[in-house]
């Protein structure tokens, strides 16, 4: 590798072919891409298809049918062995089919997973998949991304890098842009270089990328690190230990059936092949597997909702949550938010009738008539509000053209605010640029940036705030300091009034913080604006900008109105006994107008602040959320505590985030929830669902599909095992009832292709239940039979396996010496078609549900019936099946008798919802 930390940011930029200010052009990055391939790491991690297919064909009860075919060529019986050998394709084929579909279904949803990056193309900065970087291209970094590529910094302002993934050091690694002499340096010592999977945790900067994927520090270990493997989820693993019970169950049985049809003078190899056959139907081997599958397959459907699944668990997880931590701003806001007004003492501008519908966007600048802003202060509130700023304005690729911010919606609002009043970001940066910083963290709740002031170099337009400057001592540096209210007031000693500055006595204070409250209590969300000139002292040779004895100069008051779906979708998590709970940075009476308004509190309901949540034991903490919906004010590390008091409390958490302080509660959460626009690359590391919208109605959706996908395996397994002990009742009673045997080894290995196959799987894409979202969540650690699923697997199962028997009984009974055996077969696959329909629903009728409701199941139930009508009359496969054509009164006992199974099933649950509604 090249050691790019000891060239010069002009060497590199003439090596790379690429410009560090503007990045690369759209037909470069074409080429380079071309050339570079994704950035991406390789995944060894997905297995082949001829790896699957070679699991599928290696399972211990296929190897067991392969030796029972040999053994039948063996004996001569060829045509037995031609159709286990085909019985085996088949079933491989279906499994590998299954399988393979699940993992490329995982591999859509890892790659949908790579994180966004910020970067220079065309002049433009403008939002990306990490996997789209290429070398010679200008990214930009702040606090909480994750590092896309290797790069070399070119600017770097307090950066800081967690590189413990390379290095293994677990203190942030401060950053710089100095070149580095020497050779071979460590990795941990390229102080001006960031790095593929490393972390930025504090400060900002600009970097151009110099190598990509498998070419970069992490490339070279990506053996060691990729991790692609997926992990068995809970209900899995249950699913797992439950089929080995089964098999030893089974295998008992099976031992039975094969010494008694043996004392009764079977041949030994029918009886072999017979107990063989009964093993691989009663086994419900491909659970898991379709486990995986259905969990794949709504991990993509929820993609379609918006809502990227990231650990597999969490969809069998989302159906149990009983309660919903939501951030505010963004995920039951729109996060638009949009300067409405301007106050400064005795002066307010109201920017609400210059704006339509709240639009963050802005015309053409030939286009905008300014805000007239005539009071100085006015004019200084608004030229610190978009200098103080890490947003810029960039030209609106959408169909409607104008300027739109990027970066922060906050930020974005007060830059867009300065260029209605005719302050644009980059004239303003060309007369103040910055020179210092001191980025917003949680905890202060503000940031300061540090401009010089040349006051010859003002433009015209800034002549207006000049007028405040020069009421001060002037010094060649202004710092301006934005953020909340009353975090501002802490640093504050003085407010400006009319044209000059006096004492912030007790008496500002509170008209200032009344002002904050009416605002807020309006819904807005408030910002102060605060200043000073600073000597060159104070600024060159500083580490770090001072906040203190700063001149409070005014607030902005933004709105950020509420999602027009959140308030159904609240309504919604609420009849599904979900408790929706406000948590959010902002203001309390700005938290409870919202929470207000979409019925997340009561109209009298009350907000706990961050503050007084610290001084709150973790028993007081829970009594409090007995009533308490609305917590505001908090900062990340609170959440944590939330979390926790509310799982002591025995609730099922899901917890959004989107900083990279929230994390740890993202981690403590049983569904961690990151914005997939807003949120930091760590919350999304850490979480185990992504919103690709940021809104609290997709947390809703996710949960009535997790409800639909986990009713559904569910499902699954009562009509396999309802299936199987169908089966195994035929061939145990049968004897008993002095029959010979029921079925031969090829007709019960062929129930159990066509019955377990695409019917049930048709069953994982039934849609959700009518009352899925009307009902309380099941805790996620039930019993698999819980709920009467183990009953309803003992009766159903045993009365289809009498009905079967009835049709061979009636017919042996009638003289029908010849089709009784096919009338047994024919039953127990019918019954067994009637039996997937009646389970569609564990509660209603399927009538009531809509027979075309679940098109996918019908189709499957219509083309078993038509397979065995084959297996049945055609000539060809009587004699591979051993079946005679059944006459048309012998074809109706069969289906009038399965369809016994059907309607005692409907009338089972008819009689369980008289009980519920009594």
């Amino acid at each position: 590798m090249k050691n790019w930390y000891s060239k010069s940011l002009d060497e590199i930029e003439s090596e790379l072919s690429t410009d560090l200010k503007h990045g690369l052009t759209t037909a470069e990055v074409e080429k380079r891409r071309a050339k570079y391939g994704p950035n991406e790491l390789i995944e060894r991690g997905l297995k082949s298809p001829w790896k699957i297919l070679l699991e599928q064909l290696t399972e211990i009860m296929v190897v067991i049918l392969i030796i029972s075919a040999v053994i039948s060529i063996l004996l001569h019986e060829v045509t037995d062995a031609i159709v286990i050998l085909i019985i085996v394709v088949l079933n491989a084929l279906l499994g590998f089919t299954q399988e393979y579909r699940a993992e490329r279904a995982m591999a859509a949803l890892k790659k949908m997973a790579a994180p966004k990056v910020k970067v220079h193309r065309d002049g433009h900065l403008i939002e990306i998949s990490s996997r789209e970087l290429v070398p010679g291209d200008v990214i930009q970094l702040d606090a909480g991304d994750a590092v896309p590529a290797d790069c070399r910094l070119i600017e770097a302002v307090n950066l800081r890098v967690q590189e413990a993934v390379l290095t293994g050091e677990s203190e942030p690694v401060e950053k710089n842009t100095e070149v580095i002499k020497g050779e071979n340096i460590p990795v941990a010592d390229q102080h001006n270089m960031v790095f593929m999977g490393t972390v930025t945790t504090y400060g900002r900067g600009s970097a151009v990328v110099v190598q990509t994927g498998m070419q970069t520090e992490l490339g070279r270990i990506a053996d060691m690190i990729q991790g692609v493997g997926q992990e068995a989820t809970p209900l899995q693993k249950r699913l797992e230990q439950l089929g080995k019970g089964l098999a030893v169950a089974a295998l008992v049985i099976v031992g039975i059936v094969f010494a008694l049809g043996v004392l009764r003078g079977e041949p030994i190899r029918i009886m072999f092949q017979t107990a063989i056959s009964m093993a691989v139907a009663a086994v419900p081997e491909g659970l898991p597997a379709v486990v995986t599958i259905a969990l794949a397959l709504g991990a993509q459907r929820m993609l379609q909702r918006r809502a990227l699944i990231r650990k597999l668990p969490a969809v069998e997880t989302l159906g149990s949550v009983t309660t919903i931590c939501s951030d505010k701003t963004g995920t039951l806001t729109e996060n638009r938010m949009t300067v409405t007004v301007v106050d400064v003492a005795g002066n307010r501008i109201d920017f609400l009738e210059e704006v339509q519908n709240y639009s963050p966007t802005i015309p053409e600048r030939r286009k905008v008539e300014p805000v007239l802003v005539e009071h100085p202060a006015v004019a200084l509130l608004l030229v610190g509000g978009t200098l103080c700023n890490d947003a810029v304005i960039e030209v609106n690729e959408s169909a409607r053209g104008g300027f739109v911010s990027v970066g922060d919606p906050t930020e974005g609002a007060l830059v867009i605010a300065g260029a209605r009043a005719g302050l644009w970001k980059d004239e303003l940066e060309k007369a103040l640029p910055r020179v210092a910083e001191l980025p917003f963290d949680s905890e202060r709740k503000r940031m300061t940036t540090v401009h010089r002031l040349n006051q010859d170099e003002l433009p015209q337009i800034l002549k207006t705030a000049e007028r405040v400057l020069s009421s001060e001592i002037w010094q060649p540096y202004i710092s301006i300091t934005k953020g909340a209210v009353d975090s501002l007031l802490e640093v504050c000693n003085r407010v400006w009034v009319e044209d000059r500055s006096v004492p912030l006595d007790a008496e500002w204070r509170r008209r200032i913080e009344k002002a904050n409250e009416e605002m807020a209590m309006k819904g807005m969300r408030v910002l102060g604006v605060a200043f000073r000139l600073c000597p060159p002292e104070q600024v060159e040779g500083c580490e770090k900008p001072q906040e203190e004895n700063l001149i409070f100069i005014g607030m902005v008051g933004m709105i950020d109105p509420a999602r027009p779906e959140v308030k159904d979708a609240v309504a919604t998590a609420k009849s599904a006994g979900v408790r929706p709970i406000m948590i959010t940075g902002d203001h309390p009476l700005t938290a409870l107008h919202i929470a207000r308004e979409l019925g997340i509190t009561t109209p009298d309901g009350e907000a706990i602040t961050g503050q007084q949540l610290a001084n709150m034991s973790l028993e007081e903490l829970k009594k409090a959320l007995d009533h308490v919906s609305v917590f505001a004010r908090v900062s990340p590390e609170h959440k944590l505590k939330i979390v926790q008091a509310l799982q002591e409390k025995g609730e099922i958490v899901a917890m959004t985030g989107d900083g990279v302080n929230d994390a740890p509660a993202l981690k403590k959460a049983d569904i961690g929830v990151a914005m997939g626009i807003t949120g930091t690359d760590v919350s999304k590391e850490a979480a185990d669902m992504v919103l690709l919208d940021d809104n609290f109605a997709t947390i809703v959706a996710a949960i009535e599909e997790g409800r639909r996908i986990y009713d559904n395996i569910r499902k699954f397994i009562k009509y396999t095992l309802t299936s199987n002990a169908g089966e195994i009742w035929v061939m145990l009673a049968g004897p008993f009832l002095g029959m010979p045997l029921p079925l031969t080894p090829i007709q019960i290995l062929w129930v159990n292709l066509v019955t377990d196959g695409l019917p049930g799987l048709a069953l994982t894409v039934e849609p959700a239940e009518r009352d899925a979202m009307k009902r309380k969540p099941f805790p996620p650690k039930e019993n698999v039979f819980a709920r009467g699923m183990a009953r309803d697997i003992l009766w159903i199962g045993l009365w289809m396996g009498l009905v079967s028997l009835a049709a061979g009984l009636w017919a042996l009974n009638t003289g029908r010496t010849e089709t009784w055996q096919t009338m047994v077969f024919t039953t127990l696959t019918l019954a067994q078609m009637g039996n997937v329909l009646a389970t569609r629903s564990n509660r209603y009728s399927l009538f009531q549900i809509g027979l075309f409701s679940n098109k996918s199941l019908l189709g499957a139930v219509l083309l078993t019936f038509a397979l065995q009508m084959a297996v049945v009359y055609v000539p060809f496969l009587q004699n591979v099946f051993n079946t005679r054509a059944l006459p048309a009164e012998d074809l109706l006992v069969s289906f009038g008798l399965s369809t016994l199974v059907f309607i005692a099933v409907e009338i089972f649950k008819g009689v369980q919802r008289r009980k519920e509604s009594i």
